[in-house]
């Protein structure tokens, strides 16, 4: 005989107030529990077995399930039973699953946070570090970075570093890249899944203009190449580590995390070459031998006769490198805040494809930049040293000049001698 479903109606299940069970068929129990008077308390449960053994289901308080809420989930427990299921692993192994993915859920911000500090060991200073927090904090942090890593896309994205493309072109081109690889860290771990919302080619390249087309392009300000004889001048009067390392770094076209981080190791006996670890570069895959004109191997000598470390160019604490502010803090006090550091590169570059013949070959090699085509890339092997010891030489020389003679002629090729 047929089990009767539907025992109960809205209105018994209201009155009954004697503590028991009360069956609704097919499983289904209301259970009453309490004094039966001013404390009665009503919920539900589903009765079933397995393997013979009988089981309990709690299904939810009246309070929150009604008769038909409650109806519908002993519907679903009898057909996980029909398939030979039961309901009450299923339920722990779904309240498992939902655990796991909350447990996956990260916000964008903690993925950055996570991202920085698993990555910060092979990045070149401080400061780099630095940059990433401040810029993710100024631009990304503020619009999602409180959201689930998994919401964020092309939307958000374009939110954030639209408003800044044409005005602030390279911090946002640099925050996109940081946000790119923080997504991409984020869906390797497990915390979020599909397509990266900030990733350039094939996407937000066909939202946003190429950098070389938009207006505010940002660059680091620099000295004309014609002013940089009356500057050097006034550079050597300078005095302390700071001046020095600026000299040092003007004369070898060098980036300022190379410079700081110089050590005499890397300085050969003769004083000719200077050998920058790979791992210092900002493109690592080489290490980088500069060559030393006469003008830049006295400013080595002179920081080795008070040398106190391995740094040729020492910071104030023992054994720690010069802070990577010093040499801004000479252009502060030379009353040149209109130029930065980084300019000087510029400044060399610009010079020597002005002023000098060497091909523009020798001239990528001495700034230490990847060549952009592929091609070319792959059959210049070679690191030009030779060539780029006579450009580095000549632009000593040009250095040393008094503005009026500093932009006389151009300097060939061969204008060096061999040594």
């Amino acid at each position: 005989m047929a089990r009767t479903i539907g025992k109960l109606s809205a209105l018994k299940v209201d009155r009954l107030k004697e503590p028991g069970m009360y069956s609704d068929g097919g499983g289904l129990y209301l259970q009453v529990t309490g004094d039966g008077k001013k404390h009665v308390n009503k919920s539900w449960l589903f009765q079933f077995k397995v393997n013979g053994r009988e089981r309990q289901m709690g299904l939810g308080p009246l309070h929150t399930f009604s008769l038909a809420d409650a109806r519908q989930k002993a519907l679903e427990c009898r057909k996980l039973r029909h398939e030979g299921i039961d309901p009450i692993d299923a339920r722990r192994a779904a309240r498992g699953l939902a655990a796991a993915e909350s447990a996956k859920a990260m916000t964008f911000k903690a993925c950055a946070e996570a991202y920085i500090e698993a990555h910060k060991a092979g990045w070149r200073n401080a400061k780099h570090i630095d940059q990433w927090g401040s810029t993710l904090a100024a631009y990304a942090y503020p619009v999602f970075g409180n959201m689930s890593v998994q919401a964020v896309d092309v939307a958000l994205v374009t939110k954030v570093i639209e408003p800044i493309w044409n005005t602030k072109t390279e911090t946002a081109s640099r925050l996109r890249g940081r946000i790119e690889s923080i997504l991409d860290w984020a869906t390797v771990r497990g915390h979020r899944r599909g397509d990266n919302p900030a990733r350039w080619r094939g996407h937000l390249e066909n939202l946003l203009p190429k950098r070389s087309r938009v207006a505010g392009i940002e660059h680091h300000a620099a000295l004309p190449y014609q002013e940089i004889g009356a500057f050097m001048l006034a550079l050597r009067a300078q005095e302390g580590t700071g001046a020095r390392a600026l000299e040092f770094t003007i004369l070898t076209a060098a980036r300022t995390g190379e410079t700081i981080g110089a050590t005499f190791e890397e300085i050969n006996e003769d004083v000719t070459v200077w050998t920058v670890p790979a791992k210092r570069m900002k493109i690592k895959t080489q290490d980088h031998r500069v060559p030393l004109s006469p003008a830049a191997a006295g400013v080595a000598k002179t920081m080795s006769a008070a040398r106190a470390g391995e740094f040729i160019f020492p910071g104030r604490k023992a054994k720690k490198p010069m802070s990577n502010m010093a040499m801004a803090k000479v252009l502060e006090r030379m009353g040149r805040d209109d130029i930065t550091v980084h300019g000087f590169r510029a400044t060399f570059k610009t010079w020597a494809t002005e002023m000098s013949s060497f091909p523009r070959e020798v001239i990528e090699k001495a700034l230490a930049h990847a060549l952009e085509s592929k091609v070319e890339a792959a059959y210049s092997r070679g690191d030009l040293f030779e060539k780029r010891r006579l450009l580095m030489e000549a632009w000593a020389d040009y250095c040393a000049k008094p503005a009026s003679a500093a932009d006389a002629k151009v300097v060939p090729i061969r204008s060096g001698k061999a040594k």
